[in-house]
């Protein structure tokens, strides 16, 4: 019986693990445990994601919760180490880039439990960056690295990783979203909201780089408010992000500007459903970026960089600064009819990605 573990910690995980858990519970020589490291720890971000991808309640929850990136790193390394000691895996499979995920990977490793990364090889260039430092030593010691692009592959290849650690297997988000399509369309999300598809755009930000400072989210909320003058605008708000407009003094400010509907975190089914109806996406998150070149709808990125260059070079994905962006978004309203948004997609972004991993994994235990 081949044993793996398989780690979620955030938002983004969650839709990584599903398609991944789907498939290896369907194999009676695999016992696949879910752990959960408790990173998310409100309902609305982490039980939801749970309900919508018809995820079983964790085998495993570490119940980390917040705290500095050191302190979540720290106390996920102990935590999973006694977990592992306690029930060895196999492999442990970690996805994406958060604390968890170099946490998780460290404990297996200095163990010697191999270690799987799902969406290896993703780059910023910018080590500023707390994802970067967690993607660029998950790869470091992870036995096997599964990439979502050419370029993820070229990057590893670049860092003088073995070309027989490397493996291209394609984007399991499409996998989620293709698995979950039909209840996404079936979903009610914009009738509750009363917008009309093409009549309104999403907005997601949460990273440090744009919310923790006043200055520059003051510049964030005067943009966002004079383009709810043409274009309504859906803001699911993150935790975070709403403590620091409560603390600037930005949340009655947002609230009193008719064209702006701020909302609770949605679940991955309503939100998508919310973001397939969508003329346009602002953000900082970089699985928006795939997901709105995926689905062919404009993505403004509020960053100066972005890991995924992919939904630059093949999807409908831009970088905007803070003071560019009421231009910017002006001249995405009319990208709806430029041909480059009726693109195809990246390689393997194909829904069976999923699939790829699963197989690599049994060849190689």
């Amino acid at each position: 019986m081949l044993k793996i573990d398989l780690i979620a910690a955030a938002r983004p995980n969650f839709m990584k693990v599903a398609p991944l858990y789907r498939i290896l519970r369907n194999h009676d020589d695999i016992d696949v445990r879910l752990v959960h490291t408790g990173q998310h720890y409100d309902a609305n971000m982490s039980q939801a994601f749970f309900r919508d991808f018809s995820l079983p309640e964790p085998d495993i929850n570490l119940g980390i919760g917040s705290g500095t990136h050191a302190e979540q790193t720290g106390r996920t390394l102990m935590a999973y180490e006694r977990a592992c000691i306690d029930n060895r895996p196999d492999w442990v499979v970690v996805v994406g880039d958060v604390n968890a995920t170099l946490a998780c990977s460290l404990a297996a490793s200095k163990i010697g439990v191999r270690v799987g990364h799902v969406e290896a090889g993703l780059r910023s260039r910018d080590r500023a960056m707390p994802e970067e430092i967690n993607r660029i030593l998950t790869d470091a010691i992870a036995d096997v690295l599964w990439t979502p692009s050419q370029d993820a592959s070229d990057n590893l290849r670049s860092e003088g990783i073995p070309e027989g650690r490397i493996e291209l297997v394609g984007n399991v988000m499409i996998d989620t979203f293709e698995l979950m399509r039909t209840r996404i369309e079936a979903a009610h999300t914009r009738e509750a909201l009363s917008v009309m598809s093409g009549d309104y755009a999403v907005v997601t930000l949460h990273r440090p780089s744009n919310v923790d400072d006043p200055s520059k989210l003051a510049v964030l909320v005067k943009g966002l408010s004079r383009i709810s003058a043409d274009l309504p605008l859906v803001f699911p708000v993150h935790p975070r992000t709403r403590l620091r407009l409560e603390q600037a003094g930005f949340w009655q400010v947002m609230q009193a500007e008719p064209g702006i509907q701020l909302i609770e975190p949605q679940g991955y089914i309503d939100f998508m459903n919310l973001l397939t109806g969508a003329a346009l996406a602002i953000t900082d998150s970089g699985g928006m970026q795939e997901e709105t070149s995926y689905l062919g709808i404009p993505c403004l990125t509020v960053r100066d960089n972005t890991e995924r260059p992919v939904t630059l070079t093949h999807g409908t994905n831009r970088l905007v600064r803070a003071v560019d962006l009421v231009e910017a978004a002006r001249s995405a309203a009319v990208s709806e009819r430029d041909p480059r948004v009726h693109h195809h997609p990246p390689p393997f972004w194909d829904g069976r990605a999923a699939e790829r991993i699963v197989a690599s994994l049994r060849q190689r235990a």
